[in-house]
């Protein structure tokens, strides 16, 4: 499994366990046998199921999960995702950690479905930025490619990413992308260099030193139409800003390669999905 959902496996269920479930230890006995079901209670896209089974074998590798939908599939309500065999006390211990997961994982699958939906007649790509929950990107990205999007940079060490703050810093756009340059030759990563721009002039200006991608940051559409004509396939082209339900098809047919939404992660409602346990006799 990869490290870092270990980590964050760990750390969920010892923020939730701490020194033991002291409800669930008073209520009933280790010997106790149940049986927990995963009901949908929303249409949408399920994600985080394989998240949820290593939850499970963390809390206890003799619980058994099985699985009736995959990652990524289109559920509706009413419908059963899996189910969980083995000591109730285990179940109710592993519960909250898996719903949190579940819940959160599908709601950002199921919202990112809802943008690439309203572009797919288009060649735009929606992505992620790193507008995530605090230690839990991992997930969030994941989940946003189970909705069928894509990940923009992981963090602050896969891309550079020139924004308006290191342009200032820098003293101005060439000046920014000539020294990402010599970074990149120094260190010898390919990372792609991507220009925030937030003018035509700032578009001139990044195609003019040959960057890999230009994010047209709150431009009008009228405004993309002509950057990305400027452009003119020289370099991708991302628009960010202003994105929501109403305004993404729009931007999408103005030719632009991707569209960032900060909303599949930073506003993200979760999915109602529950756990309905009984003994079993």
């Amino acid at each position: 499994m990869h490290d870092e959902l270990n980590e964050i496996i760990k750390k969920a269920l010892d923020e939730d366990i701490k020194t033991g479930d002291i409800t669930t230890m008073a209520c009933l006995s280790q010997s106790v046998e149940a049986e927990g079901t995963l009901l949908i209670k929303q249409d949408g896209v399920i994600a985080g199921l394989e998240v949820a089974a290593a939850v499970f074998n963390f809390v206890d590798p003799t619980l058994l999960f099985e699985t009736y939908k995959k990652d990524g599939d289109e559920v509706k309500e009413g419908e059963i995702a899996g189910k969980v065999t083995g000591k109730a006390a285990s179940i109710l211990t592993a519960e909250r950690t898996v719903l949190n997961i579940l819940q959160r994982m599908s709601g950002i699958a199921t919202f990112a479905k809802t943008f690439q939906d309203k572009v797919k007649h288009t060649k735009a790509k929606i992505i992620d930025t790193r507008k995530t929950a605090p230690g839990l990107r991992y997930l969030d990205k994941l989940a946003v490619k189970l909705g069928g999007c894509g990940n923009h940079r992981i963090g602050l060490y896969d891309m550079y990413l020139i924004k308006d703050n290191h342009i200032e810093a820098a003293g101005s756009l060439s000046a920014a992308v000539h020294a990402c340059k010599e970074h990149k030759s120094k260190t010898g990563k390919n990372y792609k260099i991507e220009v925030e721009c937030s003018s035509i002039k700032q578009v001139e200006e990044a195609i003019a030193e040959g960057v890999d991608i230009i994010m047209l940051d709150n431009f009008k559409t009228s405004e993309m139409e002509k950057a990305v004509k400027l452009i003119n396939g020289r370099c991708k082209v991302e628009a960010s800003g202003m994105v929501n339900l109403d305004t993404v098809k729009a931007i999408a047919e103005t030719g632009v390669d991707y569209i960032s939404v900060g909303a599949l992660t930073h506003s993200v409602k979760a999915m109602d999905i529950s756990l309905k346990i009984k003994n079993i006799e």
